[in-house]
Parts: structure tokens; sequence; C-alpha cells
């Protein structure tokens, strides 16, 4: 039986071209939804770009029909801009306040309302990434879901880029003895990735144990290429953190993703492994590092003075970092070292689009607050000769139409990881401090 989708104006603005992702089925677009929608088109941020697509998507439908009346879709709905069931008195009662959010929610229910009319309704569905949208629909009786076509996997399902397996100790004795094993003789039902961890550890009980990798093209299984030996005053203080040092410091892989809380140690060791790369073996010629300027909490607004200070309290977190690794003792004096050196660029996400990056060892933190289009431009930037760090937090998202499951980070983590070209590990400990480690 066919639907009605009642599509909310941030189910557009995070994905333009929702419209053809409902099938068969029927797609309402309320007229508030266009006036929210034209607020928003002059924005020069990733919701503006988004907000003039649809502008000219719905243009482009208007030579094929009427909107008021509705023009089919590609996979045989409709698509529909509704004007006569935006009356707001059955809502009164409950939703007095004339804002657009309950406007939309008329909509639904009136839709709902008819649809309950005839012999043969049609499910009224409000589709919102707005929770507040979803409860209040709820409350009406209008069933309402997120907008979940761009989910890849719920987190708990995330790729790890790491699995125990307990063996039997003969296994382990193989490889200690070969230094290598095959991935066919764990008889395992599923396949491992490549470049992703394995930990082996005895069934029988003892404290027998090995770490390994998986080989370029899922076959082997291999010891780590690094010793534990400190990365520029650095060492790895967990079996995660050695990990990801070694695909940071792995020259063969130019896309490494890091995930975890705050505090479990991933711009710290991508910092470090970028400065030994740089610094030490020169393998890079500039080491650049960029975060987008996304504020947490109440935005400060603009800021005074010339780019470096405008973007300060953004980066702030890196230069705290940076300060850690140079042993900084005096306030400014990171600024110094910096400009003295010369091979170290921080930046802004904005700064990056439309150039190209060869030779450079480039760090992305904060990666979690992209969205599927800014993280394919950026990873498109990267040039020949250089390696590319995504890392972040997908369960602390500060953008308005992201979540765990939708945001850039999550969709380069698992689109890539039966890739030979990238790695990834989920850092699960925090080091940072027993009191933060507590809050973790």
């Amino acid at each position: 039986m066919k639907k009605i989708y009642v599509l909310d104006t941030n189910v557009l603005l995070h994905d333009p071209k929702a419209v053809y992702a409902f099938e068969d089925n029927d797609v309402v677009i309320p007229a508030v939804v266009l006036e929210e929608i034209d607020s928003k088109k002059r924005l020069a941020d990733e919701i503006g770009r988004n907000a003039r697509y649809v502008s000219r998507l719905l243009d482009g439908f208007r030579s094929v029909g009427h909107l008021y009346d509705g023009v089919p879709l590609e996979g045989g709905g409709t698509l529909k801009v509704e004007l006569n069931h935006r009356s707001f008195q059955k809502m009164q009662d409950v939703f007095s306040e004339l804002n657009n959010d309950n406007l939309i929610l008329a909509v639904a229910l009136n839709y709902h309302q008819e649809e309950q009319e005839k012999e043969e309704p049609k499910p009224v569905i409000l589709v919102s990434k707005d929770t507040l949208v979803r409860i209040k629909a709820d409350v009406l009786g209008i069933t309402a879901q997120d907008y979940l076509s761009d989910h890849l996997v719920p987190l708990p399902d995330m790729y790890m880029g790491c699995v125990t397996l307990m063996v039997h100790p003969s296994v382990i004795d193989e490889f200690y003895s070969y230094r290598k094993l095959s991935v066919t003789s764990l008889n395992l039902k599923y396949q491992l990735h490549p470049h992703e961890f394995v930990i082996l550890k005895d069934e029988m009980g003892t404290t027998k144990s090995a770490l390994l990798k998986v080989d370029s093209e899922g076959r082997k299984l291999e010891p780590l290429y690094l010793s534990n030996d400190p990365i520029w005053g650095i060492s790895a203080r967990n079996a995660q953190q050695r990990m990801a040092l070694e695909l940071l410091l792995n020259d063969d892989i130019p896309l490494v993703t890091l995930t975890g809380k705050a505090g479990t140690g991933k711009t710290l060791l991508a910092l470090a492994a970028g400065l030994m790369k740089i610094e030490d073996e020169h393998k890079y010629k500039k080491l650049l590092i960029a975060r987008p300027v996304v504020p947490m909490g109440k935005d400060l607004g603009y800021l005074p003075g010339e780019k470096e200070e405008k973007l300060r309290p953004w980066m702030q977190p890196v230069y705290d970092n940076l300060e850690f690794l140079f042993d900084t003792k005096k306030p400014g004096d990171i600024e110094k070292i910096l400009a003295g050196m010369g091979s170290i660029q921080v930046e802004a996400l904005t700064y990056i689009r439309g150039r190209s990056i060869p030779g450079q060892f480039i760090i992305i933190d904060e990666a979690q607050n992209l969205s599927r289009h800014e993280v394919k431009t950026i990873v498109s930037r990267v040039g020949e000769g250089s390696k590319i760090v995504l890392m972040g937090d997908p369960e602390q998202i500060d953008h308005p139409y992201l979540d765990a499951s939708s945001n850039g980070l999550t969709y380069v983590v698992e689109r890539f990881k039966d890739q030979s070209v990238s790695g990834h590990i989920t850092l699960e400990r925090g080091e940072r401090s027993h009191l933060a480690a507590d809050l973790l």
C-alpha cells in the first residue's frame, strides 16, 4: 500500500535529494518548508548549499507539472507542495503556538485525519530529524520517523578495526614460529578486512596471546611493524593506541580514520606521528591540521583580528597538544616555534576547499561534524604522496542535522573498511587522566 510522507525542512537541508528516497510513495512538502528553505539559501555553509540545491530541484520539477497538483517521481511516487492542508484549527487545543514546526505538524495531522475517513486510508508518516517534532507528532497520533536513508549502520555495529579471537594455543605458537598466519587457518565464518587488527587469546584460559594485523589483501596475518618505542616523547599506553600508531606511521596507508571518546589520545597520537614523518623522516613536506568551525553551545559570533587570531579559539585543542609535544614553558612560545619551523600549518576547513594538497600529512580533527558531501570534498583534495587522517567521536556531534550514523566520519569508516588504502581503529580507553577516564 502506498504511503504519504510529509517532510520536515531539516530533512531537505540534510539531504537535498531526499525526495527520491521514498520509492513509489507520495512525498508532501508543506508550503512553510519552502519559506524556511528560502531563509537559508544565502548561507555560505553546507546548509546554504543544500537550500540552493533544493530550490533548483523544485524549480526543475515545474517543467513537469504543477507542484500543487503533484508531479511524478522516478520511483513511481509523486511530489507535491501542499497548500490546502495547512489549517491550524485542529492543532490549537494541543499546541497553540503558531510556529513553523506546528504548521508542518498541522499539515501531517490534516492529511492523517482526511485519510482516516476513506475506505482504504493511506498511512501518513511525518519524517523529521527533529526529535521534539517527532514526539509532538506522536502526541497527535501521527506516525513519525527519523530520516534513515543515509544511515549506514547503528553506532554499536560500526566497524571497530580490531577483533579478539579465542583460538587453540597451537595457533598462537604457529604464529610465533613462522611470524605469519593464513586467515583461512582461523576457520572464521566472516571475512577480515585489510589492515584490521586481530588479538589472539588462548581458549584454554592461559595468558598466552598475540597481536597481529591483516595484510593489505586480507589474506595473511602479520606481526605489527612498529615496536613500542616513544614517538616524539609519546608511547602507546594501551593496545588500541599501539594499533593507531601502526596505521599512522605506515606510508602505504594513505587514509587513516580514528574514532573514540574525548581523552583517548586521537589528536596527540596523530600529531606525534605527523611530526615524526615530517621533521625526522622528511617523508612529507608539511603537516596540515584542520577542523570544522562548529561551535559547542552558543556561537561566539564574528571574532576580531587577522585570520590566525580568528581561528585560535576554534583551534585551541590542537595548540594544546602541540604545546605538550614541544614542551613549551611560556605562553606564546608555540607560535614562535611554529613560525620558525614553517612546516606546520593550522587551518579551518573553510580554507581547504578548492585546493590540491600533494606531499602533505593532513589531519582533520572533529570530522564527525562533517557531512558526507563535505568529507568527500576534503578527501578529494588529497594529492599525490599525501596522507590524510580523519578523527573524531561519532557520539559527540555539534552539527544540527547530523547524528552518529549519518555523519561524514562514520561514512568514511564504513565505506573504506574493505579498501587496501585505508585503515581504522576505535580507541576505547581514556588516557587523559584518572578523572577524565572515570567520567568516560
